[in-house]
């Protein structure tokens, strides 16, 4: 890739609303030029989808959201492929990740409570043959996403443990 098309992603993903004209300011490029960068970007799949970072929190979400971590046994010949394939159909799951050490797989999921989330990874998930573990971490709390700080520093203040 080169540094003109690097940079153009750069814009595209720090604001996915900045105009081309902006980008070409910013690039010292011809707005022609921008303009079919980003279109050959959109029709090659490098650019996928234009997303808006939302903080639930403050939107008021009522969601719960989880990580849960996957060891699985592979089938010969399909590796995670098949697996995870499956696992992406389901609407709970909101990301897939191959990892390394000692999880092989990572889904962020949601659902309407922590209950639901469990039985969801109780009935949905724990049941495929190739799950050999799940480990299960809800989110209490996001502070950065996708890059975006949610929560600025001093509103940071370490949260009330009661015994």
């Amino acid at each position: 890739m080169d540094e003109k098309t690097r940079h153009i992603l750069e814009c595209l993903e720090e604001d996915a609303r900045i105009s081309h004209e902006k980008i070409a300011t910013l690039t010292g490029m011809p707005v022609g030029e921008v303009s079919r960068i980003i279109k050959d970007m959109e029709n090659s799949g490098v650019i996928r989808k234009y997303k808006t970072v939302i903080d639930w929190d403050l939107a008021g979400d009522e969601n719960v959201y989880a990580i849960i971590e996957l060891k699985v046994s592979l089938e010969r010949s399909l590796g995670y492929q098949a697996l995870v394939e499956r696992l992406y159909k389901f609407p709970e799951v909101r990301s897939v990740r191959l990892l390394s050490g000692q999880y092989d797989l990572s889904l962020t999921v949601s659902g309407s409570s922590m209950k639901e989330v469990a039985f969801f990874v109780a009935e949905k998930i724990s049941t495929l043959e190739q799950v050999q573990h799940t480990a299960t971490h809800f989110v209490l709390k996001t502070y950065k996403e996708d890059g975006v700080i949610l929560y600025e520093q001093d509103h940071l203040a370490r949260l009330p443990v009661t015994p």
